[in-house]
């Protein structure tokens, strides 16, 4: 049955392909994303995944294609469970960075290391074909922000 699509697949064009292949790719690591044992929401693990350094809430926002009112709730959260502290910008005291606490990276790790697995049994993918397709995702994600971001990731 998988050669029948494989081949169905083959004769539409490249572009129709890789769009279809994205898509797949993205509901099957949705799915999988449920599989990994944690009592964060999705919102919550995306942030922590984003805070690899301390980050003002603004820089955040931008890294996860929203807007600074929107994450304020999921930084409030993961701050109340122990995830994550604000502390003053030393660079300007007016402002505030996102710092992961000692728990909060231990989360992170577990969830990237989850997420490294996920993705390499979703994809199929070995190493080198994971380097150049991590390439060309930043290369598309950077196209994206550059023509505008899609409205339903604004909100």
């Amino acid at each position: 049955m998988t050669d029948d699509i494989s081949s169905r697949l083959a004769r539409l064009s490249p572009e129709i392909q890789a769009m279809m292949g994205v898509y797949a790719l993205y509901w099957k690591l949705e799915e999988s994303f449920d599989q990994i044992e944690t009592d964060l929401s999705h919102q919550e693990c995306h942030m922590l995944i984003k805070l690899d350094e301390p980050k003002r809430m603004g820089v955040l926002a931008s890294d996860m294609l929203t807007v600074p009112s929107t994450i304020t709730a999921t930084a409030d959260s993961l701050e109340a469970s122990g995830h994550l502290s604000r502390q003053r910008d030393p660079e300007d005291r007016r402002a505030w960075l996102l710092v992961l606490t000692e728990r909060g990276k231990r989360v992170r790790s577990m969830l990237e290391t989850a997420a490294g697995d996920v993705f390499r049994r979703a994809s199929g993918l070995n190493d080198m074909e994971t380097i150049e397709f991590a390439r060309m995702a930043r290369k598309i994600r950077d196209n994206i922000i550059e023509i505008g971001i899609p409205e339903g990731l604004k909100k």
